[in-house]
């Protein structure tokens, strides 16, 4: 659910918006709506917000989750075979600064706002800072790709950020076990 009604929503629109803004390329919003409005992800998401009422045969259920269970190990694996570490080379410091932001700083931020100041805790608190802390998105890389924004740099993100986050994601547990 927080992928979707969070995530994926603002990938969806905003995320669409950003690229479109950021890709070089003249900017027409009405192109850069029309590409929100048709983008899969979001369809899945108006299209789910529909159904939700709707009872499936038990059949199709679990042939949907076998599908759908498949999706995560694929995205793994089609970002490990794009992974290169000979494009490491010049883009350096830009990866080092978006994989500190996003596994360390990002979520100490999120933790700083949600627990420091507005003195928040339980089991949403410690969700939204584990979800804050998770490795770089891949349908926000590939995003971003589409619109060839450093699809070099994207792809040592996906593919290095997901195997640190097997080392900050165990830390973040621990520290989010107080709150």
């Amino acid at each position: 659910m927080a992928d979707l009604a969070g995530s994926f929503f603002v990938l969806s629109t905003l995320g669409i918006f950003a690229a479109s803004l950021s890709s070089s390329g003249p900017v027409d919003i009405r192109n850069i709506f029309n590409k929100i409005r048709i983008f899969p992800p979001f369809l899945a998401l108006v299209a789910a917000l529909f159904l939700r009422q709707i009872q499936f045969p038990e059949w199709l259920n679990f042939t949907l989750l076998q599908i759908g269970g498949t999706l995560t190990p694929l995205a793994l694996v089609s970002v490990g075979f794009q992974l290169e570490l000979g494009l490491l080379k010049g883009e350096t410091v830009p990866l080092a600064l978006g994989l500190f932001y996003k596994l360390i700083l990002g979520p100490a931020l999120v933790t700083l706002i949600y627990v420091g100041i507005l003195k928040s805790s339980g089991t949403v608190i410690q969700v939204t800072i584990f979800e804050a802390a998770m490795a770089p998105m891949i349908s926000a890389g590939i995003v971003a790709s589409n619109y060839k924004l450093n699809p070099p740099l994207i792809s040592l993100m996906l593919g290095i950020g997901i195997l640190l986050s097997f080392l900050t994601l165990p830390v973040w547990y621990w520290l989010l076990k107080g709150i």
